[in-house]
């Protein structure tokens, strides 16, 4: 009797245990989220063995206000089953990790007890936007989006914006995906910018929700100075060196400039020069400047020869009267003035002035009559040695004449018809001989400008 009470005491204790649930619960999933303000569960991945009889199961927590599957699911004994356990957010999570309880219970009321982490985030906090080192030199640019958590995002639209770019993108984003792109660089958007690091935004749309995310840009240091000169003109030379920082950092500039003592008179600087320093018959003119990115430094050097040149002609010109001058053995001058008749007829007074310059001999001064006229009997001066009407041409002949010996001559011509207009009477002609040789020189010629006369003019 002892032996059967016993029995059956000993069936009574280990009952239960042969009647629990027995599960081997594995999760396979890491890093599970929860988006606040969002309608999507985190979803853990569960591998459930059944190390019992077969079973009817069921899950539920007090964690969310959901929970997914819902409703019992078979599993037989032995068997592994893969479940994705859905948990729903509630509307009181803020941002932080959550540890919880959930329960696997069977249809005769036994259940196990598991223990999930889940950690809440803001939208924002699920994205990591960055880009690759560049220059100035850079003609592209590679930048990058990462989805941190294990969530999957589809439709995302994202807005790139910088000092240095504008670019927008339509994509998906998978658990823990990184999306690369290559964006075309316009130099003309940063060439005034300085090297350093920049903030870029990444303006991100999913899911109904939206946030701003920043990254970092390193603009790395690159000096770029370029020099370009032009140089034209020949009497008003200019030279013009532009310096150009098409780098990103502050660049140190140095120019120099030549010139000699004597074109350095003449010569313009803009701007002017901060060194000026002479050796012999150089000067050397110097320009330090520290131009910024972006920059252009302009130096305009202009030389101008228009006065040395004229100078220069001047004193040739002058050289050349004054080399003509002292060349001359002889100087001839012819002047012609009207003279008032008492016929009415056209008379007119000719002189001519004969002046040695150096010893002259066996002068003889020639002149010729203008057609259709005579000359009158009445001479001033010396007359002349002989007048030949018909060839209309006199001469007045001398043995020698001393330097600065000076003789005048004058005659008057008449005509009987009226002459109007402008006038003009032949050159006067010296043939001489000097240290033995025959040698000719001409006077000016004589104009004479002839109006018509007025009938008050003719009573007068």
């Amino acid at each position: 009797m002892k032996k059967v009470m016993m029995i059956l005491f000993m069936f009574l204790l280990t009952a239960p245990l042969l009647l629990a649930l027995d599960l081997k619960v594995e999760k396979q999933s890491t890093n599970e989220v929860i988006i606040l303000d969002s309608d999507e569960p985190a979803v853990f991945d569960l591998l459930i063995t059944n190390l019992g009889a077969a079973e009817n199961i069921k899950f539920y927590s007090f964690f969310g206000q959901g929970i997914e599957p819902e409703g019992f699911m078979s599993i037989g004994s032995k068997e592994t089953i893969e479940v994705p356990l859905k948990i729903y957010p509630t509307d009181k999570l803020k941002p932080g990790y959550y540890t919880f309880d959930y329960y696997i219970k069977d249809d005769d009321g036994q259940e196990v007890t598991q223990t999930l982490t889940v950690d809440v985030i803001e939208f924002e906090d699920a994205f990591e936007v960055g880009s690759a080192e560049f220059d100035p030199e850079s003609t592209t640019l590679n930048i990058y989006i990462y989805n941190k958590v294990s969530f999957d995002f589809e439709n995302v639209s994202v807005v790139f914006s910088s000092s240095f770019f504008e670019f927008s993108k339509e994509f998906s984003l998978g658990p823990n995906q990184r999306n690369d792109f290559t964006i075309t660089l316009n130099k003309e958007d940063f060439k005034e910018l300085m090297a350093g690091y920049y903030t870029f935004k990444a303006d991100i749309s999913a899911k109904e929700l939206n946030a701003d995310v920043e990254g970092t840009l390193k603009f790395s240091e690159k000096d770029i100075l370029t020099t370009n000169k032009k140089t034209y003109g020949v009497i008003i030379n200019t030279n013009i060196i532009e310096k150009t920082n098409e780098g990103n950092t502050i660049a140190k500039s140095q120019t120099v400039i030549k010139k000699n003592i004597i074109s350095r008179l003449f010569t313009h600087f803009s701007p002017e020069p901060d060194v000026v320093e002479r050796e012999g018959f150089k000067v050397y003119y110097t320009w330090n400047s520290e131009i910024s990115p972006g920059e252009v430094l302009k130096i305009t050097v202009r030389t101008n020869w228009v006065l040395p040149f004229a100078i220069i002609l001047l004193i040739v010109a002058v050289v050349i009267i004054v080399k003509k001058n002292s060349n001359k053995n002889i100087v001839l001058k012819k002047k012609v003035s009207f003279v008032n008749a008492k016929g009415g007829e056209f008379a007119l007074k000719v002189m001519i002035l004969v002046e040695a310059k150096n010893f002259i001999e066996k002068i003889s001064i020639i002149d010729r009559l203008p057609f259709l006229t005579k000359v009158h009997e009445k001479y001033g001066g010396e007359r002349p040695s002989r007048v030949d009407e018909k060839n209309k041409r006199m001469e007045w002949n001398f043995e020698r004449m001393q330097p600065g010996e000076r003789r005048v001559f004058s005659y008057i011509i008449y005509s009987r018809i009226g002459v109007l207009g402008k006038f003009a009477l032949p050159p006067v002609t010296a043939v001489y001989e000097r240290e033995g040789k025959v040698k000719e020189a001409q006077s000016n010629q004589a104009f004479f400008m002839l109006e018509p006369r007025t009938r008050k003019d003719l009573e007068e």
